[in-house]
């Protein structure tokens, strides 16, 4: 820590508003989390979900670090994360246990977190039904009952396992009605295996050995009372999926050329598909948050929305409609500037059947609601949130009005990530986001925006007693309404 930055509890001092943690992150307790396994699904289902590659992988028994470097680029194994957690002790146990985390919560600087788990997250992605939604529901019994007793300084997401609505919709119930909880985490996608499929049809007609469901767009399955039932409760859908492994990202020996850039990479394949599948239209009153991403990404989609729409949406796209072009004016042309070479009677012809096939259906933008420009802003901006580290200079990107289109605010969210390894001392993390204030990349009101507002406009947005008996309910109760977002 420098000599002049001012600590977190000085910080805190100065302000006018509580700082509101929308992203951290506890390190669970394997046994703890075998109990509850063992508890909830049974010896038999144990026994299975222990030799899943999921659980391996996770916990390390199969770990990529026990193999050589012939053996991971032979196999093209994933460089997955290592020494992932900090190395100073307290901050180490701090993450482990709940009440000394709710205990330094002062230290910190925070008035109010959202403890987001880190191992429980395996359970999303196994592709067993009954394991999958069996961990599902015995990790989210565990994590109601990790805060339970520290409910005014910090709450934990439900899991939910996206695979089908069925069973979306049942773990919601359950973690709503049955645990009490308020807020919940979903896996940004689900990979899916065309059936009948191998490598030869992959490589002989183009299709795709596997595919990402993304709920929105081209699913098998109508996601729509999924989304409905969130609104209706008041629960906004947050996301923490990454895409490691996947694309470019499958380095056999570099886990931070794997890691950059990877969360941004999943949040914006589910934020497209929810304006291309229409949902924030049919759903105009339920929240998304993209956690740990950043925001830079989300300028960059809001701006190409606009770009695309304007060359191929609605009506536009009859601008590239090729029954426009002059063919007698082509033929005069290619005879007086083309020379020898484009003298032949088929090249006119074969310009002609160049690209002229179109699908059924011309606009690609037909779900998605949007008929004017206006729309791209009022189905995009007021919907969206985004989690951004402290370190993270995007997040000022996302104050600068000048450089958005009808000069928005997007809505990023302090997310300490507490807990992980690009936070080497607990401590350090509300002054590092307060630098952007010193260094005059936010204003104080952005700052306030940035650590407490639109967190509380993510959350008690859709449930004004979200903060409800927590240290922070007069603020909100006193802020709710009165003071709108500036997007």
């Amino acid at each position: 820590m420098s000599g002049t930055r001012r600590t977190a509890e000085e910080i805190h001092a100065r302000l006018d508003h509580p700082i509101i943690d929308a992203d951290g992150h506890m390190i669970e307790s394997i046994p703890v989390l075998t109990d509850y396994l063992q508890r909830t699904l049974g010896s038999k289902a144990w026994s299975r979900i222990s030799r899943e590659p999921a659980w391996r992988l996770t916990f390390g028994s199969d770990s990529w670090t026990s193999t050589s470097v012939e053996e991971r680029r032979d196999g093209w194994m994933l460089a997955a994360p290592w020494w992932g957690v900090p190395t100073r002790t307290r901050d180490r146990a701090t993450a482990l246990l709940p009440g000394l985390f709710a205990d330094r919560l002062d230290e910190l600087g925070i008035d109010f977190t959202i403890v987001y788990p880190t191992l429980c997250n395996f359970a999303l992605g196994l592709a067993d039904e009954e394991l999958r939604r069996g961990a599902a529901r015995a990790f989210n019994i565990f994590l109601a009952d990790a805060v339970a007793d520290y409910a005014d300084r910090m709450t934990c997401p439900a899991l939910i396992p996206m695979h089908s609505p069925e069973e979306a919709l049942a773990e919601l119930n359950h973690a709503t009605e049955t645990l009490g909880m308020r807020c919940i985490v979903i896996s940004g996608y689900v990979r899916r295996s065309p059936p009948h499929n191998d490598a030869g049809t992959r490589r002989a007609n183009g299709s795709a050995r596997e595919h990402f469901d993304v709920f929105a767009i081209d699913s098998d399955y109508d996601y729509d009372p999924f989304w409905a039932r969130c609104q209706e409760l008041g629960i906004a859908v947050t996301t923490h999926s990454g895409s490691q492994g996947l694309g470019f990202r499958q380095s056999p020996t570099r886990y931070m050329y794997n890691h950059i850039g990877h969360f941004a990479a999943a949040h914006e394949a589910l934020a497209k598909a929810l304006i291309f599948g229409g949902v924030t239209k049919r759903f105009p009153d339920l929240n998304f948050g993209f956690l740990e991403g950043g925001a830079g990404w989300a300028a960059t989609l809001y701006s190409d929305l606009f770009e695309h729409w304007e060359k191929r949406g609605g009506s536009n796209i009859h601008q590239l409609d090729p029954a426009r072009v002059d063919w007698r004016e082509m033929d005069q042309l290619l005879a007086t500037h083309g020379g020898s070479r484009f003298e032949a009677p088929a090249l006119l012809e074969a310009l002609r059947q160049h690209q002229t096939g179109c699908p059924p259906e011309l606009d690609d933008f037909a779900q998605s609601g949007i008929e004017r420009r206006e729309d791209i802003r009022d189905l995009f901006v007021p919907r969206f949130f985004f989690g951004c580290e402290a370190d993270d200079r995007s997040a000022a990107w996302a104050f600068a009005e000048r450089y958005h289109t009808y000069g928005v605010r997007f809505q990023a969210m302090l997310g300490s990530d507490f807990g992980h390894w690009d936070v080497p001392d607990m401590r350090e993390v509300v002054p590092e986001a307060y630098e952007l204030v010193e260094r005059e990349l936010m204003s104080h009101v952005d700052f306030r925006d940035f650590a407490c507002d639109n967190v509380l406009r993510l959350h008690a947005g859709m449930n004004p007693d979200f903060f409800a008996g927590t240290r922070v309910e007069t603020y909100v109760k006193d802020s709710l309404g009165k003071r709108p977002s500036r997007h």
